[in-house]
């Protein structure tokens, strides 16, 4: 009975019907042409469905819930926002008891389906979405948004990184303010740091991109150090081309690398290169113009600067 439609009696007893059925389909169809629109609306209502079975002595089951908050209804916004928090305190609930530190709960936002192991600590403001799965022994710092990710043990993620759809193995460190992005591999024991952003690439074990960089469609093997402003320039207006860079290779900062590209092994990339050719394993490769200097230029531009006029 709708509460408008209920009599005063009716409206004192303490119990409601959530609203949610369970049919088996063959009774549900034998018995549906027995509904009636003998109501106030003149509506088919299929919660009179109980009634038809009961009286047709078929059997009718009702389950009560032990939480409330699981079948409350929402009719405005903030009733449905209001029932989304009681849901997702449940889930951390769910996870604490598992092993997990949640602080302050009532801050983060966790989806149905994620898992988190054991002593894995989740800061305040985090968001886990979709189908995440965090390892144990992990920190998740404040203001990180993880979504359909995979994440190893004893993974450090620093405040404010965003990942989406990616894979980070044991003992790696990410963030502060990294953004992995679809088809991100990285490798145990990695490091990915201060605004790095990824995009499908597979990052060794043990290799470094601490700073400012660009790693977009690329293969990138253990111990390798790529220095501050790397890029992978991975597009040329048309199709999407591969880097390649082998293990144990040392990228000096503010290297372009334009794909397709291979870095062998070991080898060595100047600061501030442009790299259009592949390296040779062990070598050293530099591609920038060879440094002038005019002894005495700045001084001599200053004087003409504030010579007086003529």
């Amino acid at each position: 009975m709708e509460e408008k439609s209920a009599s005063p009696a009716q409206k004192k007893i303490r119990e409601i019907n959530s609203g949610f059925y369970a049919f088996a389909v063959k009774p549900l169809f034998q018995h549906i042409n027995d509904l009636k629109t003998d109501n106030a609306h003149r509506e088919y209502y299929l919660t009179d469905m109980a009634g038809v079975f009961n009286k047709a002595k078929a059997r009718v089951v009702s389950t009560k819930t032990s939480r409330p908050s699981e079948i409350l209804g929402s009719n405005t916004r903030a009733e449905m926002m209001e029932i989304d928090g009681l849901v997702r305190m449940a889930k951390c609930q769910q996870l604490m008891t598992g092993g997990a530190s949640i602080f302050f709960p009532q801050t983060c936002v966790v989806d149905a389906d994620v898992e988190v192991g054991a002593d894995t600590v989740i800061e305040p403001f985090v968001q886990l979405l979709g189908k995440t799965r965090i390892g144990s022994d992990c920190r998740i710092r404040s203001y990180s948004v993880i979504s359909n990710s995979e994440i190893g043990d004893g993974v450090t993620v620093r405040p404010g990184s965003i990942m989406d759809e990616a894979r980070v193995a044991n003992g790696a460190i990410i963030g502060p303010y990294s953004h992995l992005r679809p088809g991100s591999d990285i490798g145990e024991g990695a490091h990915v740091g201060n605004f790095v952003e990824t995009k499908k690439i597979r990052l060794g074990k043990g290799s470094k991109a601490n700073h400012l960089t660009y790693l977009g469609d690329a293969e990138i093997g253990a111990g390798v150090n790529l220095g501050a402003g790397t890029i992978t320039c991975n597009y040329d207006g048309v199709r999407k081309h591969k880097t390649v860079i082998e293990d144990g290779v040392f990228v000096g900062s503010d290297s372009t690398l334009v794909a397709p590209v291979k870095i062998g092994k070991g080898a060595y990339v100047g600061a501030a290169s442009c790299i259009t050719n592949d390296v040779p394993e062990d070598a050293l490769a530099i591609g920038r113009a060879r440094q002038t200097v005019k002894e005495g230029w700045a001084r001599a531009k200053r004087e003409a600067m504030t010579a007086p006029k003529k």
